[in-house]
């Protein structure tokens, strides 16, 4: 279903092989749980977020990595990162998916256009998504939480729901995966001038493989833009029921 190497090493053939998940979007996605008005992380890592041997993460040097909090640390370099959703949906997912290997690519701060194809922002995306692949490895699914941005003015909300369908497109193509399983969170946050007309737009994507979680209703922190510690253990969970429930069909032990 996903995009695989198709040249991996004799050594590469004998060791498990990557489960790669795309992390990208905005700043709820890059994570800021934990993080204070002053801009500081407070360190707390619930359990849920705990690090282990089998969820990987590719840095910025496009190194992997034993992954641990906060996942975008090196990627969303102009921020202070906290707590996301992508450990926990790893942990969730890890033992009916096997070696888990994230590709933190979320940066805060940035419009759905700021993601179209020949963009920086897009082709970083669409190159470590590449890189990930050669060592081995299959790119199952693409989590993305991005929207906030669009909420302040009328023509980016109008156009959100054709440059999100553009955006599903051009990554499908220029990964070669026409049915690359996307997982998009519905917003909890934003401009309240245009938030619904996003939301709506967000839930309106009617395209093969392409299934929403909705954040409604999660704690926000004081900002009342990022989602608490809390929120991002919470929707963690929703993004991983979401991908097991559609994605990854259970094995006869587990059925």
């Amino acid at each position: 279903m996903g995009i695989a190497s198709s040249n991996q090493s004799a050594e590469t053939e004998t060791a498990p092989s990557k489960q790669i998940f795309i992390l990208s979007g905005q700043s709820n996605m890059a994570g800021r749980g934990g993080v204070d008005r002053h801009k500081k992380w407070d360190g707390v890592v619930p359990p849920e977020c705990n690090s282990d041997p089998s969820i990987l993460r590719l840095d910025a040097q496009l190194q992997w990595e034993c992954a641990k909090e906060p996942l975008h640390a090196d990627i969303d370099t102009k921020k202070t990162c906290g707590v996301g959703p992508g450990m926990v949906f790893a942990n969730a997912v890890r033992k009916r998916v096997g070696l888990i290997g994230l590709v933190p690519c979320a940066v805060g701060g940035t419009a759905i256009r700021e993601w179209a194809r020949g963009m920086p922002l897009y082709e970083n995306m669409v190159n470590r998504a590449k890189e990930a692949v050669k060592g081995g490895g299959e790119i199952k699914a693409l989590l993305w939480y991005q929207g906030e941005s669009d909420t302040s003015k009328y023509d980016d909300a109008k156009l959100y729901k054709a440059n999100m369908e553009k955006l599903i497109q051009n990554v499908r193509q220029d990964l070669g995966s026409p049915s690359l399983p996307i997982i998009q969170v519905v917003l909890a946050s934003g401009d309240s001038k245009y938030l619904e007309r996003v939301r709506e737009a967000q839930k309106e994507i009617d395209i093969p493989n392409v299934v929403c979680v909705d954040a409604k209703g999660l704690p926000l922190q004081e900002d009342h833009l990022h989602l608490t510690t809390a929120a991002q253990v919470k929707l963690g969970q929703m993004l991983a029921d979401a991908y097991l429930a559609n994605f990854e069909p259970p094995t006869q032990a587990s059925s």
